[in-house]
């Protein structure tokens, strides 16, 4: 009786968790047009991300506390590789992406992070020995036709590749590499844990990290900055942290790691656009033709076939 209602029940979890990995990286992508905003009062790069991470720390402090546990009991060693993932990939890469966005435009920036669903698939086909389904096949050729389009449009914008725009694309690179592993390396703790109490502890650790270091740069103390840096900070923990990071937790759980990672290609268009609007960075029928290839890469592998009935 139950199993024609089991592909329903599949179905209705998969598109769950396209939903929440859609909204979570649509979150993640205004944090690069706040980050642009907030250097133009003047804050450098540790400042901002400590008062990002400050803001957020609250919250994740609750999340851990309100959260229910995940399956088992876990082992010291399996906190360990969390800590460790909350490390690379949300500290490591959240500081080494504030830099590089010192160089480059916001556009740039998350065409640049955009690798990491290739990064993803092709890291998780080496180690974990995951053959690449044809639907992913697809859908990465068409996104990642879209990607070229408006990469290559960002380029041509300055043929003179000065050094600093080098080291801002080097920067970005390395922590679109570092999201990666956090991606590959979440899933089994996110059954052990939880996906809340996971990413509560992961963003903890982060936090505290970022706060060290600002402490250690700057000393104690936030110097002050110009109203709106608090602002926007303020909204980036909120927006572009806390909902997306516990959103995207609970869209790993439903569709896995590969999936999440091709639907996140929705946040190169919502940054464009957000920076065109907002920033005054361009916007031609060349990024247009890129977005909507975009866009289709993200309907292909976000509707998923039911199973077929082994009888």
């Amino acid at each position: 009786m139950s199993n024609p209602k089991h592909p329903r029940i599949a179905i209705s979890s998969s598109l769950t968790g396209g939903f929440f990995v859609s909204l979570a990286a649509i979150g993640f992508s205004v944090k690069a047009v706040l980050v642009k905003l907030a250097y133009g009062y003047n804050v450098d790069a540790v400042s901002l991300l400590a008062l990002r991470m400050a803001f957020s720390l609250p919250f994740f402090v609750l999340m851990l506390f309100t959260a229910q546990s995940g399956g088992g009991k876990a082992r010291l060693g399996e906190y360990l590789h969390m800590v460790g993932l909350g490390l690379l990939g949300y500290y490591l890469a959240s500081y080494l992406d504030f830099i590089g966005l010192q160089y480059i435009s916001a556009g740039l920036e998350r065409m640049i992070l955009f690798l990491y669903p290739t990064l993803v698939i092709v890291l998780s086909a080496i180690f974990l020995r995951r053959r690449i389904s044809g639907r992913e096949s697809v859908a990465l050729v068409l996104s990642y036709i879209g990607i070229g389009a408006v990469f290559y449009q960002q380029i041509a914008l300055d043929m003179a590749m000065q050094q600093e725009r080098i080291l801002g694309i080097v920067l970005v690179f390395v922590s679109a590499v570092s999201y990666a592993v956090y991606l590959m390396g979440s899933g089994r703790l996110i059954a052990r844990f939880g996906a809340t109490r996971f990413t509560a502890w992961a963003m903890i650790t982060a936090s505290i990290a970022s706060l060290a270091q600002f402490a250690f740069d700057k000393g104690a103390g936030l110097p002050g900055f110009a109203a709106p840096v608090y602002g926007l900070a303020l909204i980036m923990a909120l927006v572009s942290t806390v909902f997306p990071s516990w959103l995207l937790a609970q869209g790993l759980k439903r569709i896995g790691a590969s999936r999440s990672a091709m639907l996140g290609s929705i946040g190169p268009v919502s940054t464009c656009i957000l920076a065109y609007f907002i920033l005054d960075e361009t916007l031609d029928l060349l990024q247009i033709a890129g977005f909507l290839l975009v866009l289709a890469g993200v309907l292909v592998v976000s509707v998923k076939s039911p199973a077929p009935n082994p009888r």
